[in-house]
């Protein structure tokens, strides 16, 4: 389960160690001796996002009273590579079907997501560093064991993720209210890569414009959208459907 690291030393064993971390947290305004700038080092190379805040708010989160000015949230479980996550459909001898996840944000929608793709035959999900939840312990209490299941890939440019799908011959479908196309009119039996927008803001410009296709789930009445993990249910559903029919 994902914990909280605190203290300089601590965070720095950490990443040396290369223990999965989601996010490191850096009080404004703190010195940068050595170890502040390994730590910074560090970060950057293996893509960790640092986040700097106001003292106090780095102190409430802190356990044991003891961060010294910088904490770390740890993942709950290990991020495999985007290459390590292309690399899964062809050891199987399958189409590839991944969900790509732009900015979601809540652990309940990524848990609920992560447990359906599970149950679908996604080879994989892939979520972005910044602006978004990332392998937490409350995405893992609510993907009820998926997590262990469902390799995660963690990039930093949803749009140029993008582009490296497509050079890979994997077809991008953005889930998208001004699509043209009904969703289940898409052929998910070819390669494809599914991309749900964050809560509330859909999908970003760029990565709308990245996809291949937008396609729309067609609704009845006054709600003007879906939950982003029920929205992503319907879609992999559907390429669960069209690829076991």
């Amino acid at each position: 389960m994902s914990e909280i690291i605190e203290g300089k030393n601590p965070v720095l064993e950490a990443l040396r160690a290369d223990r999965p971390i989601n996010k490191i947290l850096m009080a404004k305004g703190l010195k940068r001796d050595t170890t502040v700038t390994e730590i910074l080092d560090l970060a950057r190379e293996k893509r960790i996002p640092v986040e700097y805040t106001d003292r106090h708010v780095l102190d409430r989160q802190s356990p044991k009273g003891a961060s010294r000015g910088v904490l770390a949230h740890t993942a709950a479980k290990d991020y495999i590579t985007l290459d390590e996550l292309l690399a899964i459909p062809q050891e199987k001898g399958e189409p590839a079907l991944y969900c790509v996840l732009d900015g979601i944000e809540d652990p309940a929608n990524l848990g609920a997501i992560l447990r359906t793709a599970g149950a679908a035959g996604v080879h994989g999900v892939i979520v972005r560093t910044r602006r978004a939840v990332g392998l937490t312990s409350a995405v893992a209490r609510t993907s009820a064991g998926a997590i262990e299941y469902v390799p995660v890939a963690r990039v930093a440019n949803i749009s140029r993720t993008i582009d490296t799908l497509k050079k890979n011959d994997i077809w991008v479908t953005g889930i998208d209210m001004t699509g043209t196309t009904d969703y289940a009119d898409i052929d998910f039996r070819l390669p494809t890569a599914i991309v749900i927008g964050g809560e509330g803001k859909g999908l970003s410009q760029l990565v709308r414009r990245s996809c291949d296709s937008l396609a729309f789930i067609p609704m009845k009445g006054k709600v003007g959208s879906l939950n982003a993990s029920v929205a992503a249910a319907l879609v992999m559903y559907e390429a669960f459907r069209q690829r076991n029919r």
